[in-house]
């Protein structure tokens, strides 16, 4: 199959993939154990943005929480992704918007739009959404106030290169204008939702953000 796999992100996010034990890369959901009395805020939130006009939250490389990604075609068209995550669990939907060590959301992007937000570390995405040419899928990590996860300054995250031919676009179930179309609805929608609940929680970004990917 004509399609080219590729992984840019530093080298330790490179290693999750591989060296993580299969209990530690799932996304678990809910509250930590061991007792209710909730965690300080952690790290510094700097004045620099994400793409998506996301305040970045400093934290120390040793206690940052890390990702990797890796993309394959999937058997029925469309690719899989697979994430893997060390120091970090997804939190439960509804928890305080508070940041905590080691807690918070992955969100997924494709080129630099935000497709979704997955709570699993296996997701499958569309093929209409990675059309013909060669694209960047991205998982980046958000504590649970809407700010980024970072370290040095930059967003924690790891991104994969995608190369699809155009034979593969075109015998790619569902991966026509009208499907195109039907997930770029599906996404708006998804993402009026999300942030209809952030501007209740009050974490919403500045109006006139333009969405992206911080690679």
């Amino acid at each position: 199959m004509p399609w080219i796999k590729s992984t840019r992100q530093p080298l330790a996010a490179l290693a999750v993939c591989v060296l993580l034990p299969l209990g530690a890369a799932a996304c678990a959901t809910g509250e930590a154990h061991g007792g209710t009395v909730p965690s300080p805020p952690a790290g510094t939130v700097l004045d620099v943005t994400d793409g998506t006009g996301r305040n970045l939250r400093e934290v120390a490389r040793k206690d940052a929480p890390e990702v990797g990604i890796e993309v394959t075609p999937a058997a029925g068209g469309g690719w899989d992704v697979r994430l893997a995550f060390r120091r970090f669990r997804c939190s439960a939907p509804g928890v305080r918007p508070v940041a905590v060590t080691g807690r918070g959301v992955v969100s997924l992007f494709v080129d630099g739009r935000r497709v979704a937000r997955p709570r699993t570390p296996a997701f499958h995405l569309a093929a209409a959404l990675v059309p013909h040419g060669t694209h960047h899928v991205t998982a980046r990590l958000y504590a649970d106030d809407g700010t980024v996860w970072a370290v040095r300054g930059k967003p924690v995250e790891s991104t994969a290169d995608v190369t699809v031919s155009g034979a593969e676009a075109a015998a790619a179930p569902g991966a026509g204008p009208d499907a195109a179309r039907a997930d770029a609805a599906g996404v708006d929608a998804a993402e009026a939702q999300a942030h209809a609940a952030e501007a209740d929680a009050g974490t919403a970004p500045a109006a006139g953000a333009t969405p992206g990917a911080g690679r």
